[in-house]
């Protein structure tokens, strides 16, 4: 047999339902600073993996300069002239300088 109690089941039937949504609402609350810091992980990894790709393409291109001043002559003949000006004996070394007036 179902009594009728008028609004009072309407009222704790809408209790329990606020008890819930109040539940829920301080469990996103509690688990909001988790979240907020795994996407900040997530982002300094994904940062990190940008920084890690581009240090080993330097790396991959200083290990080709090594590998070319090791093994190919010509390489440490251009470097010489190149950085510490060196010549053979019967070339004639030109440089210019600039006028660092001229050009400002």
């Amino acid at each position: 047999m179902k009594v009728d109690l008028g609004i009072w089941s309407k009222l704790t039937q809408a209790v329990i339902a606020l008890v819930v949504v109040a539940v829920l609402i301080l469990i996103a609350l509690a688990y909001l600073p988790e979240i907020q810091k795994n996407e900040r992980f997530r982002r300094e990894i994904f940062r990190l993996d940008a920084e890690l790709q581009k240090q080993e393409a330097i790396s991959k291109q200083l290990r080709a300069d090594i590998d070319a001043l090791r093994n190919d002559p010509a390489t440490v003949t251009r470097l010489a002239r190149e950085k510490l000006g060196y010549a053979k004996a019967d070339e004639t070394i030109i440089r210019f300088e600039t006028n660092a007036a001229a050009s400002k």
